[in-house]
């Protein structure tokens, strides 16, 4: 197998006049949905209120800030309209509990963080916020208030995990915020992870300096020789460094989490991470000297990920431990016991125990955040916090689809993209046997079937996972890391692709596998990147392969062509199906340093969709101490590459895709949010809408959707994106536009038939119920919009217009959060989004609702019937000015009732309802009559049966009406003999 290297000039070369960006105006209408799952993230701050024992907040990597007020029942974000959802660290100040604070940044060293832009404060509660500023620091771990004095903190800066930098070390306030100073630092490696304020004497602050570097390789860490516990008894102004007792740099010293005893503040204890001389240590003279008291490794192990222990207010003797579980001692840390834990390993990160009834303690952990008010006895549960993380997102072709990726730290989540009860709950979602990293794919031409990670085969109907790995016992042949590509041909349905450093292939659903590539990555690394500074060392240059595969893209238009990307900056294309491979990495961008390339990770490749010789790569150069965004595209197969990031803030890219029906339309994710361009990557724009800052790791076109993959906010998605798709310079002028609608799904939003699930319980939403109808206003209309519904016939089958009144609600005995906002038609300025329900107007009687409810998107019974699947169109009336669009109504392709049957269903349904109608309008001129004649006794005895028989037959109808519109399914003999001797006694009771 040969690989071929062609010289590739690289060009910068615009191919649009043109610049084409949109003002959000014309789509800021459309809307994210959240489906989930509730199964918690990583979550590293963690605390509590002592005057409110019921109220704490969270700090989660990627997902921002949350808060409860009932003990973890439920959870609601109080950060999402911040820049970033990164966050390290969360304090409350003990004289005010109004005022907080937030550390950005995870203030973690893992191979999958993201970075923060400093730090944030709230005076009200989490209601607005400010940066204050420490922004270059990205990763800060801890934060300290002065138990006396709001305005007085501490942070704790890490800074760069890839990099030198000097905006790190101890960094204190005494005005709020308004202005930070340094007040320990050590050197550009070095910085801070923990600082706590004696909670006696403020005057006496502890910190620990951690001098940590991530490599751009999987499990590259280094350490610097200045980590160690620092004391300042000037309120900050000078420090010594406390040794006595503790391991030294020599012997691997690390990270140091540590804790001050509230009731005997000379007590401490610490986690020390070192592998010669580390364990739990104790301090009974206020750090001047340590003692080893335990080295049980369960205590203290992984001491880089967990440090943190906590000691019991009232009894020094009482101390906890947070690692991979949540240990206890009641010996001054002699002995311990398991105290919250779980096989598997919850990872436990940060504990907060309330110093005025310590049987209250919030444990913040990879799983998220549980509460015990109880001393442990009980918990609350993480199964209530959309903050999963995943790495990369798939869809199935199943109705309605599924979403899929793997969790971090949890396993695998196959989720609906609909549920059948109106909202998507515990029941629309499952694990698909795939390790926390992992690709998933499902089979495109069997959904039941699930491959993914390195690599297993799931079975829905089973439940059963198989190992189906090209080497069933590993011969170290092979080179893997966490995130393994797993996806299918779009052309050959069969052909399954999984990537190490090499690229194999199986068209027998993994019973037989083929390497269909070489190793693709650098064969050395004689020249490393400037980003390792002081880490830099000649062994390094010296050192095996390392690299992997991490994104291949099989194309859309050639069987044969693949495109295939390393995470240490190489890209090739195979247009022989593997046969010989060719390098195409293009050459140093201009105004870059040679050493660009290397170890830049290729985190996807998309195909083109139209040109097989198009590509679209994302290059996220994070673990090289960049944060720009780097997206390339070439045209003639990778001869020449353009990079193509104009718009883009500086954010690295993890995504980037071409959607598939229109030519040039692009979506990319960044660490932050999603962007879209228009002009083929020419220049973008934001598309983050009402989506809160977050990684976006990875992103899907599905059909008419972007489906989104975060790393902390779980899965997320864009419903009808055809406004995007029909965005035109010409769309961008008009005064008036009425976008062309999706093809719409006649599905029913919830076959839910029992009592409403408590709106405590975690709910994704579902998609919109029934056709979407998009339009944009360029100025607000003095007049009337009105928009009208035809059928294939040209029969009107509904009017909606702006003035419109909202129906009245009755007395109702329930409260009225359960009901579906009514939606108006709009005559505002901007782009609008309007719902119709694929039914007939409903008729004018007081609505009741199902005891089936959603909490606030309960619509009325229906008292009308569904149209029948077809063609409509839509009329949209402005200033006397029409515009017109046809679009297609299909019906829930779950259901298999026939055509005929269905018209059957829908004449007779409508044959009542339009009955119903002429009963109403008869009762209607009985009840005025009334009212303007007299009648005889005789007279009023044969009025009064004629109106009790036409109630009779109203009520009648309803019930028919009703049993045919509860199922897309053929009618009974007895439900069609019902309607027609109704109707047959209904033209006799009018004539």
């Amino acid at each position: 197998m040969k690989i071929k290297v062609f010289c590739i000039i690289f060009s910068l070369i615009s191919i649009y006049s043109i610049a084409q960006s949109y003002s959000p105006k014309l789509f800021d209408s459309m809307k994210w949905r959240m489906i989930g799952p509730h199964r918690g993230g990583r979550t590293v701050g963690a605390v509590g209120v002592p005057q409110k024992p019921n109220v704490f907040y969270i700090g989660v990597n990627n997902g921002g800030v949350w808060k409860t007020t009932d003990y973890g029942r439920t959870w609601f974000p109080i950060f999402d309209d911040q820049p970033t959802g990164s966050v390290g660290d969360v304090a409350v100040a003990p004289s005010n509990p109004n005022v907080i604070y937030v550390a950005s940044g995870e203030g973690i060293q893992r191979p999958d963080l993201s970075v923060g832009n400093g730090v944030y404060k709230s005076t009200d509660e989490g209601k607005s916020w400010v940066n204050t500023g420490l922004k270059d620091g990205q990763q800060i771990g801890g934060l300290a208030i002065d138990p006396t004095n709001e305005n007085r903190v501490f942070a704790a800066v890490l800074g760069h995990p890839y990099g030198p930098n000097t905006e790190r070390g101890v960094y204190r306030t005494t005005n709020g915020g308004k202005t930070w100073e340094r007040v320990l630092y050590k050197d550009e490696n070095t910085g801070a992870i923990q600082v706590t304020i004696d909670p006696k004497n403020p005057n006496i602050v502890y910190a620990d300096l951690w001098a940590a570097r991530q490599g751009p390789w999987e499990n590259g860490v280094w350490q610097g020789p200045e980590s160690g516990l620092y004391k300042s008894t000037d309120g900050g102004t000078t420090w010594k460094k406390l040794t006595k007792g503790l391991p030294t740099f020599e012997q691997g010293l690390g990270r140091i989490g540590f804790c001050i005893a509230p009731s005997d503040t000379k007590r401490m204890y610490a986690t020390v991470d070192s592998p010669e001389g580390g364990g739990v240590f104790k301090s009974t003279d206020a750090g001047e000297s340590w003692k080893l008291v335990s080295q049980d490794p369960r205590i203290w192990g992984r001491g880089s990920d967990f440090a943190e222990v906590k000691v019991h207010p009232t009894n020094p003797d009482i101390v906890f431990s947070a690692d991979v579980d949540t240990w206890k001692s009641e010996d001054a840390g002699k002995t311990w016991t398991a105290f919250r834990g779980a096989p598997g390993g919850d990872d436990y990160h940060r504990l907060w125990i309330n110093p005025n009834n310590p049987d209250i303690m919030l444990f913040a952990a990879d799983q998220g955040a549980i509460i015990t008010v109880n001393g442990g006895q009980t918990f609350s549960s993480w199964y209530n916090q959309p903050t999963a993380q995943f790495y990369h997102v798939s869809t199935d072709n199943a109705f309605p689809y599924n979403v899929y990726g793997g969790q971090q730290e949890s396993g695998s989540v196959g989720i609906a993209s609909r549920g059948n009860d109106g909202i998507i709950t515990f029941r629309d979602w499952h694990p698909v046997g795939v390790e926390e990293y992992g690709y998933v794919a499902a089979d495109p031409l069997d959904p039941n079937i699930i491959y993914g990670g390195k690599i297993t085969k799931y079975d829905k109907r089973t439940g059963q996972t198989q190992n189906i790995a090209p080497e069933a016992v590993r011969s170290g042949k092979y080179r893997f890391i966490r995130t393994a590509p797993v996806l299918f041909s779009p052309v050959d349905k069969k052909s399954l692709f999984f990537a190490g450093n090499v690229l194999f292939k199986t068209k027998t659903g993994g019973d037989s596998w083929e390497v269909i590539s070489p190793d693709l990555t650098r064969e050395s690394y004689e020249q490393l990147p400037a980003s390792f500074s002081v880490y830099t060392t000649e062994a390094m240059k010296k050192m095996p392969r390392r690299g992997v595969i991490y994104a291949v893209a099989p194309s859309p238009k050639d069987i044969n062509l693949i495109w295939a990307g390393t995470d240490d900056g190489l890209i090739h294309v195979t247009k022989d199906g593997g046969k010989t491979w060719s390098n195409i990495t293009p050459p140093t961008p201009q105004g870059e340093q040679n050493d660009f390339w290397i170890w830049s990770k290729i985190s996807q490749i998309d195909a083109g969709h139209f040109d097989k010789n198009v590509a679209y790569v994302a290059v996220n150069r994070i673990r090289l101490d960049d944060q720009r965004p780097h997206i390339f595209r070439t045209k003639d197969g990778g001869k020449t590459w353009q990079e193509t990031v104009k718009g883009l803030p500086n954010e690295p890219i993890n995504a980037v895709r071409e959607d598939p029906t229109r030519k040039g339309l692009l979506f990319a994710g960044s660490e932050n949010a999603v962007y879209v361009s228009f002009d083929d990557g020419e220049n973008w724009q934001s598309l983050r809408l009402n989506m809160p800052a977050t990684s976006i790791r990875d992103l899907v076109i599905k059909d008419d959707d972007i489906v989104v993959g975060t790393h902390g906010r779980s899965f997320w998605i864009l419903d009808d994106i055809t406004p995007l798709r029909q965005m035109t310079e010409g769309v961008a002028k008009s005064e008036v536009f009425l976008y062309k609608p999706q093809t719409t799904y006649r599905v029913r939003w919830s076959t839910y038939t029992d009592t409403p699930i408590p709106q405590e319980e975690p709910q994704g939403q579902n998609p919109p119920d029934g056709a979407v109808i998009n339009y944009y206003l360029k100025e607000k209309v003095n007049g009337v919009v009105k928009l009208e519904i035809y059928d294939a016939n040209r029969k009107l089958v509904r009017t909606f217009t702006s003035n419109d009144k909202p129906y009245e609600l009755p007395d109702l005995n329930i409260p009225h959060y359960w009901i579906r906002p009514q939606q108006i038609l709009s005559a505002e300025a901007g782009s609008h989004r309007f719902m119709w329900d694929l039914h007939y107007a409903p008729l004018n009687v007081p609505p009741s609702y199902p005891i089936s409810a959603v909490y606030q998107n309960t619509a009325p019974d229906a008292t009308s019937p569904w149209v029948m699947p077809g063609y409509y169109t839509v009329l949209l009336t402005v200033n006397g000015k029409v515009q017109e669009q046809n679009f297609l109504v299909k019906m829930d392709p779950r259901v298999k009732t026939s055509a005929i049957d269905l018209k059957t269903q829908h004449d007779l349904s409508l044959s009542c309802y339009e009955g119903r109608i002429k009963v109403q309008a008869e009762l209607v001129k009985m009840k005025d009559l009334r009212q303007r004649i007299r009648m005889t006794e005789e007279g009023l005895k044969q009025f009064d049966a004629k109106e009790a028989d036409l109630k009779k037959l109203q009520s009648g109808l309803a019930s028919v009406h009703n049993i045919l519109q509860d199922a897309d399914s053929k009618p009974t003999t007895q439900v069609i003999a019902s309607a027609k001797d109704l109707l047959s006694k209904l033209d006799s009771a009018l004539k």
